[in-house]
């Protein structure tokens, strides 16, 4: 760097610093000094030389000064960017097990591959979150019906989508039979997944990483996980768990703990309940909350989200806990007794969609107003496959509340408070309220439709006449005319009412 007379400044290419002494003039020069160091000796003797100088040495002083001041500050800068630099973490996505909860959407496709939002998939959102935030070295580990998710991910991140990973990678980890005893096993859990890939970090690509993320593959929330690294460093911690604050009627669903003033986890209970549960209860205003919030919100639940420093993680997978089959009810608690771990708060949208109910709902959020997750954000966007649909084409139709995904044809139809998936077909006096339609993977040409009305059967899509509500329509669906899918007395009432109205 360089600094005139008229305080402009410039780094060198081997990243030196460089002052100019004195005032512009033929007796101007240029000093250059390695580090902070020398320039205080270098001050040291322009103060000897002041003795015999007089006012000269002054301006040099004034010099040394500023120069050792920007010094200081690019040191700093430096270091704030070495904590930022991603290319120095890993993420990791956990792929999910069976997806019980969550079936029949899970009957053919893993937890992560569910459509969510109309357009995109669920592992949408840590794959967009870790683009955001610069990481581009990824790791997803899948066990169940991940068919469909192998197939998305190759079509959405790949080089030729637009995403740039430079030198960073997307690698699927199918869970996977290796020769000796303990290979014939499949995935346990979340750590003994990522215990049975742990060669992946030290092999020669993986030497520059410092930091490895847990990520879940079936949460919504939109965060900087650079920020979250970044405070991990910062701190000094060996583990960090990301969490937010939980009031008492979801707080059994979620891992809770307990930390002192500065953060720092005192124990961990993973979804305690009864007289376990109120013991988890703390005073979180040490997170920053008011007092009105600390008393709606007196448990800390942990996101499922983690930053291990790498050799933290290899060794309690392979050593310390080597039998442990999970992070949130074995690895984590155990940690905090001995580890250094503390918690990060993010004090914003989060949804873990583990549930028909909890998916439905977190769909049908997204049409409130102003909603409180959006995936239109164009500093942070959510990224997906790029499908080339037409825009969607609406004649005759009402539309209240709702989102309709591209590619769709709407026929004189009333669509209330619900989610349209991409390719849907919703024909003439269809009425959807209160409905999550996921759309289709193909459309069929006007010769296929009427080829098979003809033959009596239903093309894909929803048929004249239907009534539909509180539903969740799932892929390449066919419902035919004159259906009624609801709840009989609910649909019953609302039909007196409008009556007398």
């Amino acid at each position: 760097m360089a600094v005139s007379a008229d305080c402009r400044f410039s780094l060198s290419a081997a990243g030196q610093l460089h002052v100019a002494v004195g005032l512009a003039g033929r007796n101007s020069r240029l000093l250059q000094y390695a580090n902070g160091e020398l320039m205080g000796n270098k001050i040291k003797l322009s103060r000897l030389h002041h003795q015999r100088a007089g006012s000269k040495s002054i301006k040099q002083q004034v010099s040394m000064s500023l120069a050792t001041n920007i010094a200081g500050e690019s040191k700093l800068r430096d270091l704030e960017m070495e904590n930022r630099d991603p290319r120095t973490v890993a993420a990791v996505i956990l792929g999910g097990g069976a997806g019980t909860r969550l079936f029949p959407l899970t009957k053919r496709r893993a937890k992560p591959a569910v459509p969510i939002g109309g357009a995109y998939r669920l592992i949408d959102v840590p794959m967009s979150n870790c683009i955001n935030s610069g990481i581009n070295k990824v790791y997803i580990l899948t066990q169940f019906n991940s068919q469909s998710l192998n197939r998305h991910l190759a079509r959405a991140y790949n080089f030729g989508n637009g995403v740039n990973f430079g030198d960073g990678y997307v690698e699927v980890l199918a869970a996977t039979q290796t020769p000796g005893e303990e290979g014939k096993s499949w995935f346990q859990g979340t750590a003994d997944a990522v215990r049975q890939f742990h060669w992946l970090f030290e092999d020669a690509r993986s030497k520059t990483i410092e930091d490895v993320l847990i990520l879940s593959g079936d949460h919504l929330y939109r965060m900087d996980y650079m920020e979250f690294v970044q405070n991990h460093r910062q701190s000094g911690a060996d583990i960090t768990i990301s969490c937010l604050p939980m009031d008492d009627s979801r707080a059994s669903d979620f891992g809770l703990m307990k930390i002192d003033s500065k953060g720092r986890v005192l124990s961990f209970s993973e979804k305690p309940k009864g007289d376990d549960l109120r013991a988890m209860a703390v005073d979180t205003t040490v997170l920053g909350l008011s007092k009105d919030e600390a008393q709606k919100k007196p448990y800390i639940a942990s996101m499922g989200v983690y930053v291990f420093k790498k050799d933290i993680l290899l060794n309690l997978l392979r050593w310390r806990f080597p039998t442990a089959n999970d992070f949130g009810s074995e690895i984590i608690p155990a940690s905090a007794k001995e580890f250094y771990t503390k918690a990060y708060l993010f004090n914003d949208y989060w949804e873990d969609i583990g549930t028909i109910r909890s998916f439905f709902e977190a769909n049908l959020a997204l049409t409130k107003h102003p909603p409180r997750f959006s995936f239109y954000d164009a500093a942070k966007p959510m990224y997906t496959s790029r499908r080339n649909l037409p825009p969607t084409k609406i004649d005759n139709s009402k539309l209240v509340d709702s989102i309709i995904s591209h590619g769709s044809f709407l026929t004189n139809c009333l669509i209330e408070h619900s989610v349209i998936g991409i390719r849907s077909r919703i024909n003439s006096n269809v009425h959807l309220k209160d409905t999550v339609m996921l759309g289709a993977d193909f459309y069929e040409t006007d010769a296929e439709v009427t080829a098979l009305l003809a033959e009596g059967r239903v093309p894909v899509g929803i048929g004249e006449n239907t009534r539909i509500r509180e539903c969740i329509i799932d892929k390449n669906a066919r419902i035919g005319k004159n259906v009624v899918i609801a709840n009989s007395e609910v649909w019953f009432c609302e039909k007196l009412l409008l009556m007398f109205q």
